[in-house]
């Protein structure tokens, strides 16, 4: 049984997400959603007046409803770049501004896309109402086809052999472990989403101290058939010990439910949200500063994990927020304080899940408040509506180029790569209204309109 855990780059995510996640099908922002534009236009209201001629307006709700799509894919954009930046940005220990930004980028990226991938689900089932019946096990059926597809791609992308820690393969498995959940109220969502960062992370440093110290992994990894097809250890490696273990994953999935349920064309929807994602930021951090500063024992428990362990550049008590110091080893339970992008702690999922929720808030606020900064952002508003492709493009350009160590390369390769999916997303946009992978994915899911 090995620990897939030896190359812990940033996330790599496509989607969403850490793949960017199978992005839901948005128009693109010069577009009017119409009936087959986007799951959920049965959500939309009666349209109102006629605009004048000569004029491209929405009617009051489906301008709204188009400019939280539009501010969805914006953060969805950013989340790109992010991602781009952790995997073919220069190295954090570089220092200086250079090292700061890029710091930001490692593991917040990849919670923003899962937490995305949640709101891209009750895109697919009803975001105002679940739906029902034939609907709704058309739309069930619609997510599990993803999640198939995201699966085999996932593991495809592992197989050519990138450094990149491919998260596709994780999402897939994301999508049918939250499914059970969509039909139920924001506030259940929310306290589900609570209720698993509180306790699955815990319950995950378990989990993998059994399977590390036993032998039962083993017999699981030789019997399942994913192993056997992607060379790693399967469903163990994507429930326990891979880069995103589905325990410590599951909260951002949830959390990005209970907030597309909500009224974002509300400013005091999007107030109180952006209050409850600093003070989620603040309580996860700080309260990791704080254990590290604090709590007895930590600190220099820490210190000898990371000599024994031998890598890592920055101190122990830069835990809270970097992950320069090393990743979590599993010898000592002192890891359960750091708020590291990567250490899969509660602490880390609560300051990721503020960081996600306030960086929504403010794409969807900034698009509907200001119409010159959404024309000026339409860029990275067109990369976030193909999140899959940018994913895919940067992965397969990685293996292309032969980088062979994540992160490292110059600024130079990550502004060739920026630019290049920047122009690639601008040009098809304006042509189709889907990303080229998430045209195939649709096609993919017509097979569920036969579901009775």
């Amino acid at each position: 049984m090995t620990q897939n855990a030896s190359e812990r780059t940033a996330p790599a995510v496509a989607p969403a997400a850490e793949t960017a996640p199978a992005p839901a099908d948005h128009p693109i922002p010069a577009q009017r959603p119409t009936s087959t534009d986007h799951p959920t236009s049965t959500d939309h209201p009666a349209p109102a007046d006629r605009p004048a001629p000569g004029k491209r307006s929405f009617p009051a709700g489906r301008a709204a409803q188009a400019g939280r799509l539009v501010g969805v894919d914006l953060a969805r954009g950013l989340a790109v770049f992010g991602m781009y930046a952790a995997h073919v940005g220069p190295d954090p220990s570089v220092g200086g501004a250079t090292g700061f930004v890029m710091e930001l980028a490692h593991g917040r990226a990849s919670a923003l896309f899962a937490f995305l991938a949640g709101f891209s689900i009750i895109l697919m089932t009803g975001r105002r109402a679940p739906r029902t019946g034939r609907e709704g096990r058309q739309a069930v059926a619609k997510v599990l086809i993803r999640a198939a597809v995201l699966l085999a791609v996932g593991t495809w992308l592992t197989s050519t052999g990138t450094p990149v820690e491919v998260i596709l393969a994780y999402y897939g498995l994301f999508f049918v472990m939250v499914l059970p959940f969509y039909r139920l109220r924001p506030a259940t969502l929310a306290a589900l989403a609570a209720g698993t960062a509180l306790l699955l992370p815990q319950l995950l440093y378990a989990a993998q101290q059994s399977v590390y110290d036993g032998t039962w992994s083993d017999t699981v990894v030789r019997y399942d058939p994913l192993a056997r097809v992607s060379g790693t250890d399967g469903f163990i490696e994507l429930l326990f010990t891979g880069s995103y273990p589905a325990p410590a994953w599951i909260p951002f999935v949830l959390a990005g439910m209970a907030v597309a349920r909500l009224d974002l064309a509300s400013a005091a929807v999007r107030a109180r949200l952006a209050v409850t994602g600093v003070g989620l930021a603040v309580l996860g951090y700080g309260g990791s500063w704080l254990a590290l500063h604090l709590v007895p024992g930590v600190r220099d428990a820490l210190t000898e994990s990371i000599r024994e362990e031998g890598y890592g550049s920055g101190s122990p008590l830069s835990l809270w927020w970097s992950d320069t110091a090393g990743y979590p080893t599993g010898d000592t339970t002192a890891w359960l304080w750091a708020a590291s992008p990567h250490s899969e702690t509660t602490l880390s999922v609560l300051g990721n899940t503020g960081v996600a929720l306030a960086v929504l808030v403010a794409c969807v606020a900034a698009v509907e408040c200001l119409p010159r900064f959404r024309r000026l952002a339409a860029p990275v508003v067109a990369v976030g509506s193909m999140s899959l492709t940018a994913y895919v493009f940067h992965v397969v350009g990685i293996h292309v180029l032969g980088i062979d160590e994540l992160p490292g390369p110059s600024l130079r390769v990550l502004l060739g790569f920026s630019v290049a999916v920047t122009l690639l997303a601008v040009v098809w946009s304006r042509f189709f209204r889907r990303g080229p992978l998430e045209h195939v994915l649709n096609g993919a899911t017509k097979v569920a309109r036969h579901v009775k």
